[in-house]
């Protein structure tokens, strides 16, 4: 929804202008847009515009007399060189990195190598300072750790900016992909009781647990002292109507009697139904935890999947996906593994093996397109940055870099480039074993392993250069509910390499 569009002005010139800033900016121009032209901005020399961003660096110039300000305002990994003089705003409340400012002005030929266009300012529109002392991103190469952090601050850096809008680019890409192929988006739930897999752990969802900070006794339950006390006055309020009803006392009396014995019945049952609680939970007579008493009335999980909801739509409406958070509660610290990702999950009625590997491909040929055809200078950002940290890994260590650290001899441009162009190549399991054993590099490969990371980039890097779809795989290291193929011994299962 929010997409810069053309405007035309009464002259018949032409400037892009963000349309969602118009009231607070009038002629507001995102970077993505300036940078973006097949002149990098200088057809629209001369014309007046206004940027919005943050302050990555500042300086001053000539004795105070002007400052350059890079300016980033996260369209684009791009900044935008703002010449600001001492007459139009005090140049100390702009310097700081961090600082958030409004700038209207002209834009002119840059006469530096780095960029094609800045801008002069003629009116600062508006400013939010930032304090140097205490801003946490100072304008230098940062670690992911301390990235870590802050991490409220993280999308003000260089590489994590590049990286949440490449996110941003496939997550369009997985809808424009799927919609433009007539499939009907459904939405899984985030909390459920079902183990979709049954092959990892769950994150647990219950309000059982108590508060935090609160002391939690090794035993609670019902109060047998109070009880007894409380099953006396249940037997002395009934010997009060018991005596009142002899003697036939007043309609009044008895009813006021028989309210008060009442009420002792309810105090009875109320303490009776106290939960018996170990270690602040509830648990039944049989010592298991008692979820009847939780929110759900049953065990309930952070969804690992939504395929389950996925299969029963696609046996209705043909042709869906879904595209959420999941959630995987392994104890393991690698980058294969992560707590919580989201998952696209295709599921199309009358389809076999061949067919969902077609899909398979052309879905991620698709999305690097996508991102070619956006992020281009986010992938180059990133390649920079990944080749900075092996230098500096290189250099603490002074042994070069780690032969176990998975690098690249390729840009990820080219990487991208290879994929979205070429077909993939498509292997049996039988056959990737065959292959791994010829090449006499892994030893004695068993047939039925499940293959190891080494083996899948040995196939894709050696063998085919570039990726490759592994399938029918031994049934036996397969989920139960793939299908069989005649020759039972292995499923009709494929993974992308």
């Amino acid at each position: 929804l929010f997409t810069a569009y053309m405007a035309s002005s009464e002259t018949g010139t032409s400037e892009m202008s963000y349309k969602y800033s118009q009231s607070a900016c009038v002629g507001r121009v995102l970077l993505k847009d300036l940078f973006g032209r097949e002149d990098k901005g200088k057809g629209l020399i001369g014309q007046e515009i206004t940027v919005g961003g943050w302050v990555r660096t500042g300086r001053e110039a000539n004795k105070g007399a002007f400052a350059f300000l890079a300016l980033s305002d996260g369209s684009c990994s791009g900044t935008l060189q703002v010449l600001v003089e001492s007459d139009v705003y005090n140049l100390k409340e702009i310097l700081a990195s961090g600082t958030s400012i409004a700038v209207k002005g002209n834009l002119v030929e840059s006469p530096g190598g780095e960029q094609s266009v800045e801008l002069k300012a003629t009116k600062v529109i508006y400013v939010g300072e930032c304090e140097a002392k205490t801003f946490p991103m100072a304008p230098k190469a940062h670690s992911l750790e301390y990235l870590r952090s802050v991490a409220h601050f993280r999308p003000r850096s260089n590489l994590f900016s590049a990286v949440f809008r490449i996110r941003n680019t496939l997550a369009n890409a997985t809808h424009t992909f799927y919609q433009q192929r007539n499939f009907i988006y459904c939405h899984s739930p985030i909390i459920t009781a079902s183990d979709c897999e049954g092959a990892g752990e769950m994150f647990q969802v219950s309000t059982l647990l108590p508060e935090p900070g609160t002391v939690v006794k090794d035993h609670e339950g019902p109060d047998p002292e109070a009880i007894e006390a409380a099953n006396k006055l249940v037997e002395q309020r009934g010997n009060e109507v018991r005596e009142l009803k002899e003697k036939k006392a007043s309609k009044s009396s008895i009813k006021s009697a028989v309210k008060k014995l009442n009420n002792a019945k309810s105090d009875v049952a109320t303490l009776q139904s106290v939960p018996t609680k170990v270690g602040g939970l509830p648990q039944t007579e049989d010592k298991k935890i008692d979820y009847s008493r939780d929110f759900f009335g049953a065990p309930s999980f952070l969804t690992v999947s939504g395929q389950l909801q996925a299969e029963i739509f696609a046996c209705s409406m043909s042709n869906v996906y879904t595209f959420g958070p999941t959630f995987r509660a392994e104890d393991s610290h690698t980058s294969r593994h992560l707590a919580e990702f989201w998952m696209i999950e295709p599921e199309v009625a009358f389809c076999d093996l061949t067919d969902l590997m077609q899909l398979a491909e052309d879905y991620v040929r698709f999305c690097c397109q996508a991102v070619l055809d956006n992020n281009r200078a986010d992938l180059e950002l990133i390649d920079t940055w990944s080749a900075n940290k092996a230098k500096r890994e290189a250099k603490m260590n002074k042994k070069g870099v780690d032969k176990n650290s998975r690098t690249f001899t390729e840009p990820a441009v080219s990487r991208m480039e290879k994929i979205a162009s070429s077909g993939f190549t498509r292997v049996s399991y039988t056959k990737a074993i065959e292959i791994l054993n010829e090449s006499k590099q892994f030893g004695e490969v068993e047939w039925g392993i499940d293959l190891p990371s080494e083996h899948e980039r040995y196939l894709a890097e050696k063998v085919y250069n570039g990726p490759v779809i592994v399938y029918d795989y031994p049934k036996d290291i397969k989920a139960f509910y793939m299908r069989g193929n005649d020759d039972g011994k292995t499923v009709a299962a494929m993974e992308r390499q």
